[in-house]
């Protein structure tokens, strides 16, 4: 399936099946945190890893600035107490190599910073060890609609155990699943899930209609997004 036939086919998902799907597993957030945090693997830890968009990076730079005292706007990316586009994205990791100094090569995601630990950098826990998401007003929309996916066929590749018949709607391991949720927030939640669905095949189609091959140095690390290739700090590569 090409990416305009996946496109046309999250465009034509039915937001009232996908909440049907939903309510029909149920749902609650617990804030258990394991979403938001790095795990063990037998190959040793492994960070959390979730997409960002770079409009997605831009939101919570505003979000951040306008709460430490910024003016509203555009402005907020560059004022000084926004955060910096590294404090929100790293470079998407796969397809990179390890070098002598790193990782090293070019990749076509950002994904979510991490702490030390490998947890988002946005996640934090209360004395009770209750978790929480720093932005979670402005969190992107993978976060928005965890543990739900939708597999359109083509090249998503499914992940997680169906919920509705025909597969396409996913959930991922979560203690929240089987939950009740009520059907507001079952529809609310298929929303951004076709959101996601669709802004996921847009993201692929401008990825590839803006690639173009970067020669990187030993070293240097070059993400390929949706707005052309840019260096680790989100400026573009001219």
């Amino acid at each position: 399936m090409s990416l305009e036939a996946e496109l046309e086919r999250a465009q034509d998902l039915d937001e009232s099946e996908l909440a049907d799907a939903i309510e029909s597993i149920g749902f609650e957030c617990t804030r258990c945190g394991a979403c938001c945090k790095g795990y063990e693997t037998d190959d040793g830890p492994e960070p959390h890893t979730a997409t960002i968009f770079p409009d997605e990076v831009r939101t919570i730079q505003d979000a951040t600035a306008n709460e430490s005292g910024g003016t509203e706007g555009a402005a907020d990316s560059t004022s000084d107490t926004s955060l910096e586009w590294r404090d929100i994205a790293r470079p998407m990791p796969y397809g990179l190599a390890e070098g002598k100094s790193g990782l090293e090569g070019e990749t076509f995601e950002w994904a979510l910073q991490t702490s030390a630990c490998g947890d988002c950098r946005f996640y934090e826990e209360d004395e009770s060890g209750m978790g929480a998401c720093q932005v979670h007003d402005d969190r992107p929309l993978i976060c928005e609609t965890y543990p739900f996916s939708v597999a359109l066929g083509g090249t998503s590749q499914p992940m997680g155990e169906a919920v509705d018949e025909e597969g396409m709607v996913r959930a991922h391991e979560c203690e929240g699943l089987g939950r009740d949720i009520s059907r507001d927030d079952a529809e609310a939640l298929a929303r951004a899930l076709k959101e996601r669905a669709v802004r996921e095949v847009r993201e692929a189609i401008a990825v590839s209609d803006a690639y173009e091959p970067v020669e990187t140095e030993p070293g240097e690390v070059v993400v390929h997004d949706s707005e052309g290739a840019k260096h680790l700090d989100g400026t573009p590569i001219e």
